[in-house]
């Protein structure tokens, strides 16, 4: 189990965030992969529950404030009735990456997986900032 983790790990670290893209040398690299690898960690984390058991709540995986920029970005039809689990969450951010929802046969990629990441991850940022301005105001 653990050769695999390893190897799926490195596999989000090379294609999914492209570590080998980052020009840096050192400390420098270094500190870029302390950063990824905590990125590339979750990921590992999402696409694992996601494989075993999708029915579990997203609340597992995410904080409040990624589940309410997630919701808030899903169009209302897809909010009807639906139960938030970590299928549902893993799509939502998949649809963040640029995932084609018509093409339902295809697997959810790293890439995709990472970009939904990155921009969940800016949208949470402006999520904060608006609230913090609301409370200045």
């Amino acid at each position: 189990m653990t050769v695999r983790v390893r190897n799926v790990g490195h596999k989000i670290l090379k294609s999914g965030c492209k570590a080998e893209s980052y020009r840096l040398g050192g400390q420098s690299m270094s500190t870029m992969l302390g950063f990824l690898t905590v990125i590339a960690a979750q990921l590992l984390r999402i696409t694992y529950l996601h494989r075993n058991s999708p029915q579990s709540p997203a609340s597992v995986v995410l904080t409040k404030v990624q589940m309410d920029v997630l919701i808030t970005n899903t169009p209302p039809k897809r909010k009807n009735g639906v139960e938030f689990t970590v299928d549902w969450e893993i799509r939502a951010i998949a649809r963040l990456g640029g995932y084609l929802e018509h093409r339902k046969g295809t697997a959810i990629g790293i890439q995709v997986l990472w970009r939904g990441w990155l921009k969940l991850e800016t949208l949470c940022q402006g999520w904060l900032l608006h609230q913090n301005l609301k409370l200045i105001h």
